[in-house]
């Protein structure tokens, strides 16, 4: 092997050697659900919160999408706001504040559902984070987690949210709950059991907004 060999056969070793890799590997998605329902609709303001934190959170990159959780929830135009966020960091930061201004003027005009698709919700979050192809992908349902369907939608299937994180956030206590906790602590038991039996790779219940740091963090 002559010099000029030489040092053309060296960097291909090192790139043999390291792999180039997929970025997106490295790349966090979001998909969070938000209740509209009922007295519920009042928590928007707490939403709005968890959305801002995670707009000072996620890297250039990152993708991160806001849909309503309404009477039939697996549909695209229940997203309030989408964007996988440009690597060039002054382009990420104008794609965050039209973001913010898109859910600002969203939330300003959204209206009470009268029922809650938490179900479709997921279904639809599962979707929208397989096709951003992050490594890490994340559903947040900022919802008090009582799915309430009409006749006609069918929801008692299995999913699939393999290889996803699900974190329920301000998971407030119903009129009900009060009167007899074992409703409270039981709905999150069988949510639990059903996401995990649907593949994910974490179940987590955030009540505190102290704690928001912990949305984004595995185990």
């Amino acid at each position: 092997m002559n010099k000029r060999q030489f040092l053309v056969a060296v960097p291909a070793l090192a790139l043999a050697g390291t792999g180039c890799g997929n970025p997106r590997d490295h790349a966090h998605a979001v998909y969070m659900l938000v209740d509209t329902s009922g007295t519920y609709a009042q928590e928007s303001g707490k939403a709005q919160l968890v959305i801002s934190y995670l707009l000072g959170t996620l890297e250039p990159g990152d993708s991160l999408a806001v849909a309503r959780v309404t009477s039939r929830s697996f549909n695209e135009k229940d997203i309030l706001a989408k964007a996988t966020f440009d690597t060039r960091p002054s382009h990420a930061n104008a794609q965050k504040r039209i973001f913010k201004e898109r859910i600002a003027a969203a939330f300003r005009g959204i209206g009470g559902s009268s029922y809650t698709d938490i179900t479709g919700g997921l279904l639809q979050g599962a979707g929208y984070l397989n096709e951003t192809g992050a490594g890490t992908r994340t559903i947040i349902v900022f919802s008090d987690m009582q799915e309430e369907l009409d006749k006609a939608t069918k929801r008692d299937f299995p999913i699939s949210l393999k290889n996803i994180r699900v974190v329920a956030v301000n998971v407030v206590k119903l009129n009900t709950d009060n009167v007899d906790p074992r409703l409270y602590l039981g709905r999150l038991d069988a949510w639990e059991k059903r996401v995990m039996a649907a593949g994910a790779s974490e179940w987590r219940v955030i009540n505190d907004l102290e704690r928001l740091d912990r949305i984004l963090v595995k185990g």
